[in-house]
């Protein structure tokens, strides 16, 4: 059997097996020589690309057209093993280079047009970037430097992408691309330190992408619509790799302002079929009357950061449905979810997905167990979908682990609930609190919109947990809205976990969405409410 052959039969496997059948018969291929848009892509047939109000295309049309890309930016001098920082927006010229890099064998580096000219600077700097194809409009961050200036739109000097369109149709690669060979370096969002480097191959996403497309249940077939931001490693998850490895079609919903109704008249009229959004985007939705929406979603899922029980709640009331959680990281492809047609525990993180030996370490004494450190081996039982390392840094660890810095708990069942961070559980009187537990039943107040969870300095239990409170839409900042959110804490949560103090605030994030948990520890009180 070939690379492709033992590619396109573990693939096959995911499809047509259940959860315990994946589990005890799925193997990661092992592959010498393999590059996905040559090998995978260009072979797959139907519709692969479709913008909402704006055209379809075909994979033949997108091999086609990559090909062109690829040609094009060859005779600008993209060479294997080049490092090339692609900053777009959801836009068709994003899917044609990234497949068109990938077929020349140079190194793609993701960048989400939010960065600031000293954010390009420092990721140019870092990832040793040769090339650039951004948007004309984002041309004045991009300063100094002998790398190549491509620009999509008005050139303003740069090299005009549109050119790429008079390129030959047919692409003839240079050599063999191995799998081991790097593809993809991601900078990590940052919440608690230096955004890392990532570095994945041509087999740990590409391939790695496997257990993500068993996770969303996605299929030939499906309409599938993904709500990421470019740039971001969740987007090469969902909106790449786990769709396009099961044949389905790619839905974009390009929007220059979210609109929880507008996002609804979408899934309605494009026939959505799997649908995978993060937290924040399910908040937001979940402040419409959702039972007023009938829908054709097949199954929904969630990635970026837990997802609270009252939310799974609510959709499920009202479309029948049950969102599935899911877990894994820029680092890694998804590692823990809860699957289609598996009982869903809430708030769990579900079950190791195919593919995965996920391991609980104490943080004290290293040992396994059912409560601690989300671990993955490195020896013989190494995941695919691991990244190979971060750049500059050895993956090597002396207890042969990868630690994601994530504490979780498993049950009887051997579902996974996650804790939360390594650097955000805290202890107070002497309790280790777990912030995500507490936010889950902020979020089941109607005022709450979004919450964080910190511990504040006590004199008497050394810490307690402070709440910062964003408001739901029509709801005041005010003494009265407060005592009513601490007294629902009170009623649901034990007396060692409670709400002491609660604060409003909008809360901040990293450009990628995520809670950045360490400001709020940080930062002087403000208007405190105390229970």
């Amino acid at each position: 059997m070939n690379d492709v052959s033992a590619f396109h039969a573990a693939r096959d496997l995911l499809l047509e097996s259940d959860y315990a059948t994946a589990r005890r018969e799925f193997r990661w291929p092992v592959l010498e020589e393999f590059n996905w848009a040559l090998d995978w892509f260009d072979r797959l047939e139907g519709t692969a690309l479709k913008f909402v109000d704006g055209p379809s295309y075909t994979f033949a049309e997108l091999s086609r057209r990559s090909n062109q890309v690829a040609n094009w930016l060859r005779s600008q001098g993209v060479r294997r093993g080049d490092r090339v920082l692609l900053m777009l927006g959801n836009q068709l010229e994003l899917w044609e280079s990234m497949l068109a890099c990938m077929k020349l064998g140079a190194v793609i580096i993701p960048a989400t047009t939010l960065l600031t000219e000293k954010d390009v600077a420092e990721r140019i700097e870092r990832g040793q970037v040769a090339h650039v194809i951004a948007n004309a409009g984002d041309a004045a961050k991009f300063t100094g430097g002998p790398y190549t200036k491509i620009a999509v739109g008005e050139s303003y000097g740069w090299l005009p992408f549109h050119e790429s369109a008079t390129a030959p149709e047919d692409f003839t690669p240079d050599g063999p691309t191995k799998a081991s060979d790097t593809l993809l370096l991601y900078f990590t969002s940052g919440t608690t330190s230096q955004p890392k480097l990532v570095e994945h191959t041509h087999a740990s996403y590409p391939v790695g992408h496997l257990s993500t497309m068993f996770w969303i249940g996605v299929r030939p077939g499906d309409v599938h619509l993904n709500i990421s931001s470019p740039g971001w490693a969740k987007h090469a998850w969902s909106s790449f790799f786990a769709p396009w490895n099961a044949g389905a079609t790619l839905l974009v919903h390009d929007y220059q302002r979210f609109s929880a109704p507008r996002l609804l008249e979408v899934l309605r009229d494009e026939r959505v079929t799997t649908f995978c959004a993060p937290p924040t985007v399910w908040r937001m939705l979940i402040q419409e009357d959702l039972a007023a929406w009938k829908l054709p979603l097949r199954t929904a899922v969630a990635a970026g950061e837990p997802l609270n029980p009252e939310i799974i709640d609510q959709v499920a009331k009202a479309w029948g449905i049950t969102i599935r959680d899911g877990y894994g990281q820029t680092e890694t492809t998804a590692q823990i979810g809860n699957v289609p047609g598996m009982p869903v525990k809430p708030g769990s993180m579900g079950l190791p997905l195919p593919g995965y030996d996920v391991v609980l370490l104490d943080p004290s004494t290293g040992e396994p167990g059912d409560d601690g450190e989300i671990c993955l081996p490195l020896g013989d039982g190494r995941p695919l979908g691991l990244m190979r390392g971060y750049v500059g840094r050895s993956l090597t660890a002396e207890d042969g682990y990868y630690h994601t810095g994530d504490v979780a708990t498993r049950d009887a069942d051997g579902y996974i609930t996650y804790v939360g961070r390594t650097d955000d559980v805290f202890k107070a009187s002497d309790y280790r609190i777990s912030p995500f537990e507490l936010e889950s039943v902020l979020l089941e107040h109607e005022a709450v919109a979004e919450a964080a969870v910190v511990p504040a300095p006590d004199p008497v239990r050394l810490a307690v947990p402070k709440a910062f409170v964003t408001l739901a839409p029509g709801y005041e900042p005010t003494e009265q809205t407060a005592r009513s959110i601490l007294e629902y804490c009170r009623a649901n949560l034990a007396p060692y976990k409670r709400i002491r103090r609660l604060e409003f605030a909008e809360l901040p994030k990293t450009i990628s969405g995520k809670i950045r948990r360490v400001e709020l520890r940080e930062q002087p009180p403000g208007v405190e409410y105390t229970e």
